[in-house]
């Protein structure tokens, strides 16, 4: 099963969900990437209901098919993620978010307590105020000078994720080339997967077909306040890194666990960025284990 909903919320505005796997599965959100978008590399639906996972993906504002939100927080999630379960009819659900979807998928874990069953996050990202944490410690020198350009030259961040999406727009594995010459061994060897690279190009294309404005929300969104505090999560969250990770280091994830109620971590020595996308299914296990 797979199936795409154009979901109107707040009177106005488009949410673009997809849902995919057992339809009376056990009820997952998988938050992309960022850049990303519902379409983003997830386990087929075969193995979905091998697994009994009805897996819910949606494009955050600005990004595909939804519209906009500028100035939106990471907070803002929680509120789409609610408003999408209640057009589903679905009451309770766990949520996984990968890299830029991390933050998020914590976001509806500590907001919406009574509906979120399990959490998890892969190579995730910390708040940029963290205390004690060196934000940018072994992160690739493109990611430092986006993150930093956030908080000190918005506009020219703008100027360039523009550009970004513009090549993307005409060449989809563009984007891929970029991210290629910062990867750590584990990425390469991972980006060496035809398969893998078609499913991102696609992503990305559809990510950044209406422009970069869902990248530079949640850019921007990451560097401000997120809206909610960790140890306001009441249940165990799930957190796996791999150790080689050069887009967001694995500190991050180890500080995030140092700042929840209960967690449960894990470190690949030989994982990456993009390695997460295998470890996913196991995850889902996780998270509908419950």
């Amino acid at each position: 099963m797979q199936t795409e909903y154009e979901i109107i919320v707040d009177n106005e505005r488009l949410l673009t969900v997809e849902v995919s796997g057992a339809p009376d599965g056990a009820p997952v959100f998988l938050l992309h990437g960022t850049p990303g978008s519902r379409s983003g590399p997830k386990p087929r639906s075969s193995v979905l209901y091998r697994l009994g996972v009805k897996l819910v993906t949606y494009d955050r504002p600005g990004y595909g098919g939804s519209t906009r939100v500028p100035g939106r927080s990471v907070a803002h999630a929680a509120h789409d993620v609610a408003l999408i379960a209640d057009r589903l009819n679905l009451g309770r659900f766990s949520v996984v978010g990968r890299s830029g979807g991390g933050p998020h998928a914590l976001a509806c874990a500590a907001l919406l307590p009574d509906r979120v069953t399990r959490a998890a996050v892969l190579v995730g990202l910390a708040p940029a105020d963290a205390n004690g944490l060196e934000w940018f410690d072994g992160m690739a020198e493109d990611n430092v000078r986006k993150h930093s350009a956030a908080a000190e030259d918005a506009v020219g961040l703008m100027r360039e994720l523009v550009e970004q999406a513009e090549r993307v727009a005409v060449d989809p594995e563009s984007l891929i080339e970029v991210l290629r010459s910062q990867m750590s061994p584990p990425d390469q060897r991972f980006m060496q997967s035809v398969m893998y690279r078609r499913l991102f190009s696609a992503s990305y294309r559809e990510a950044l077909r209406s422009g970069p404005y869902g990248w530079i929300d949640d850019v921007l969104a990451f560097r401000g306040d997120w809206g909610f505090a960790l140890d306001d999560i009441p249940g165990v969250v799930h957190l796996w890194h791999g150790a080689q990770d050069t887009f967001s280091p694995v500190g991050h994830s180890l500080w995030i666990a140092s700042q929840l109620r209960r967690a449960e971590v894990q470190v690949e020595d030989d994982g990456a960025h993009f390695t997460a996308v295998e470890v996913l299914p196991r995850v889902l296990t996780w998270l509908t284990a419950a």
